[in-house]
């Protein structure tokens, strides 16, 4: 028969024993946390010392009049009609273009216009 104090003892071993397993367990948790922090810190070092080293040899290949920032050609800022026609996604289509573009069943044929005037009369 389970007594009180039985009932005690089961519940108080099976609290250190939880307590005990989420101690062990959380530690190992962090250790894993910690270790994939420092990786990541490491990738991160690497990364920007290759990035620095890329850096570093493309101003020694470069002409000192480059590394000024002067080139000869790129700066439209100056001739916007210079600047337009460099752009790679023209925005003017030809209506007959527009319309030789078949519909789906769903898309009317032509577009909503409201009525207008008293909508509540």
């Amino acid at each position: 028969m389970n007594t009180i104090r039985s009932t005690w003892l089961g519940w108080g071993v099976l609290t250190v024993a939880g307590a005990g397993s989420y101690y062990f367990a959380k530690r190992s948790i962090n250790a894993d946390r910690q270790n994939r922090f420092q990786e990541e810190q490491k990738r991160k070092r690497m990364g920007e010392r290759m990035e620095e080293e890329e850096r570093i040899a493309k101003l020694r290949n470069l002409s000192p009049s480059h590394r000024q920032g002067h080139l000869k050609g790129s700066d439209h800022a100056s001739s916007p009609s210079g600047e337009a026609s460099l752009d790679p996604a023209a925005t003017s289509h030809s209506a007959a273009h527009e319309s030789s573009i078949p519909k789906s069943k769903y898309e009317p044929s032509e577009p909503y216009r409201s009525r207008k005037g008293d909508r509540f009369s």
